[in-house]
């Protein structure tokens, strides 16, 4: 395998899972606490309700901050609860 063909499939792993939420913590180190927040219809009453999840995501570079728009996407599991990791800041906290 040439170094050309090597570096595309390591870009295309599969379909990995992609989020979008507010870092809600930010006090471990290399770590975030993201909190995605998503529209689901309750099954009897079909009325829309907001339900949150919390995810631990990997953040090399300690760059992001509590209060940020972040994209994180799933890998490998890193730690116990870790399985998520840092893609982009989509916008920084005010």
């Amino acid at each position: 395998m040439a170094a050309g063909e090597q570096s595309t499939a390591v870009k295309n792993r599969g379909n990995a899972k992609e989020r979008v939420g507010i870092v809600t913590s930010a006090a471990m180190d290399k770590t975030i606490t993201v909190s995605v927040t998503r529209l689901r219809g309750h099954r009897l009453y079909k009325k829309a309700r907001k339900t949150t999840r919390k995810f631990k995501a990997h953040d090399e570079k300690n760059e992001s901050q509590v209060g940020d728009l972040v994209r994180i996407r799933e890998t490998r599991p890193l730690s116990k609860t870790k399985r998520w990791r840092l893609a982009e800041i989509v916008k920084a906290a005010d």
